[in-house]
């Protein structure tokens, strides 16, 4: 073996690559990072899958979801309908704005109570739906690769705390 050989052996050892494996100490390696990354993503979206994958068991189950969906859409297409109604036949509106105006002002407050709790128990609902995503993603950014530490230098520290 020439010293050109030996050189390299010493360099790149046998088999290994010293340059590389002291580089990573420095440096995480990115291929390594973006492999870590990708297998994280990947388990995200397969509990992602396994946790919205529930199947509907019936007929009635899916006329109750539909149901569910009506009220906002509903709420909007009505108010439109009440401007459009204002345009095309002002008399009519106005008679009906006025029977509105004679409802109690108590009767206001329970209406107002009955929508609050219908859309806040709606908004509680997926807040807590939406935290137990934020909670499993703040639980998988625990199994992102981490940089690497430098390894502790007791040299460097004795002189540190001489020189301190």
């Amino acid at each position: 073996m020439g010293l050109v050989g030996r050189l390299m052996t010493m360099i790149f050892g046998d088999g290994r690559n010293v340059i590389a494996e002291t580089a990573e100490v420095f440096r995480v390696n990115s291929e390594q990072a973006d492999q870590s990354a990708t297998d994280v993503t990947k388990a995200t979206l397969a509990q992602f899958a396994a946790e919205f994958a529930h199947p509907r068991k019936g007929l009635f189950d899916r006329v109750i979801d539909g149901i569910n969906r009506l009220p906002r859409p509903m709420l909007a297409l009505g108010t439109i309908a009440l401007f459009v109604t204002a345009m095309f036949d002002p008399v009519w509106f106005a008679s009906r704005m006025e029977g509105v105006a004679l409802v109690p002002e108590p009767l206001w407050w329970l209406m107002g109570a009955i929508v609050s709790f219908y859309f806040g128990a709606r908004h509680q609902a997926k807040g807590q739906d939406f935290s137990a995503v934020a909670e499993t993603l703040s639980a998988s950014e625990l199994l992102k690769p981490k940089e690497p530490q430098a390894p502790d230098n007791p040299a460097l520290a004795d002189w540190e705390a001489k020189n301190g």
